[in-house]
């Protein structure tokens, strides 16, 4: 199943389930509402169904406390920065203000001359949880979404800490939507392309993870509780550089769909004081 959120020209933001055509000649791809949201409780079908393209999709997933990111979990992306391979999963958070949706731009604020993609297989957790054993992580995950962690190089450089290089808001674009159904074993053997106007940068296989997601989401639980929505970036392949304004970024992972996002200059608008 495939779970967005998405909205319509005046109307509040609604989850649905995506409907895509086996023949477009045929059936185009749909959307059909559900009642309230499917991370908390139980959802029916409105019967308001509307074709894709008539729709807005927004990110699938607002995480209710926090994003979880995976530093250096592919051998090939530690390297090619000149880093070690952790022996443990190597963790940062990021804020959920930085969360956007497909096609939302990402704004290279005028602090960093290195903005840079990074993109990943995200875990959505469906229950709260703590301390899970690894042998028990798929009966937490509620499905499968496509991150972008994106990164101001120079600004992890010389921060020394993450926070600021990766918590700025447009930093993590997510979705196109949430795959509800695939197996753990298949989101292990998944292709990851990340290509830049057209141009393939990134290819990997989410095989090729130091640390598994099970092992992810045991190794996380264990010193923070995990809550729906939460959301977990498992780490990027090798590949990563920059980006820059008026550029296209998109990240394909099989099984899952595309995730799209233009590169704007300037910061996101300035709420304060705007109104005078």
């Amino acid at each position: 199943m495939r779970i967005a959120r998405y909205t319509v020209e005046g109307k509040d933001p609604a989850f649905g389930i995506v409907e895509l055509a086996v023949d477009a000649d045929e059936h185009p791809d749909t959307i059909a509402a559900i009642t309230g949201d499917p991370l908390v409780g139980p959802v029916k079908y409105t019967g308001e169904r509307h074709p894709l393209d008539d729709v807005r999709l927004l990110a699938p997933v607002i995480p209710r406390s926090k994003i979880v990111g995976i530093g250096r979990n592919y051998a090939a992306h530690a390297s090619e920065l000149g880093n070690e391979v952790p022996t443990t999963p190597l963790t940062f958070l990021k804020p959920n203000t930085s969360v956007i949706g497909p096609d939302e731009p990402i704004f290279k604020p005028a602090e960093t001359d290195d903005l840079q993609f990074e993109g990943e297989l995200a875990v959505v957790i469906g229950r709260i949880c703590h301390q899970v054993p690894a042998d028990r992580a798929a009966e937490v995950i509620f499905g499968f979404t496509i991150g972008n962690d994106v990164t101001a190089r120079d600004l992890q450089h010389s921060d020394g800490q993450w926070t600021r290089a990766k918590g700025w808001d447009s930093f993590c674009p997510l979705g196109p939507w949430i795959v509800s159904h695939l197996e753990l074993a298949e989101a292990g053997q998944l292709h990851i392309t990340t290509t830049l106007d057209g141009a393939v940068h990134q290819q990997g296989v989410t095989s090729d993870m130091i640390h598994p997601v099970a092992e992810l989401i045991s190794f996380i639980s264990n010193f923070t509780t995990l809550l729906p929505g939460d959301v977990i970036l498992t780490g990027t392949p090798a590949g990563v550089g920059p980006m820059l304004p008026g550029q296209k970024v998109s990240v394909e992972i099989e099984g899952i769909g595309t995730l799209t996002n233009p590169v704007v200059d300037g910061a996101v608008d300035d709420a304060f004081g705007a109104e005078g």
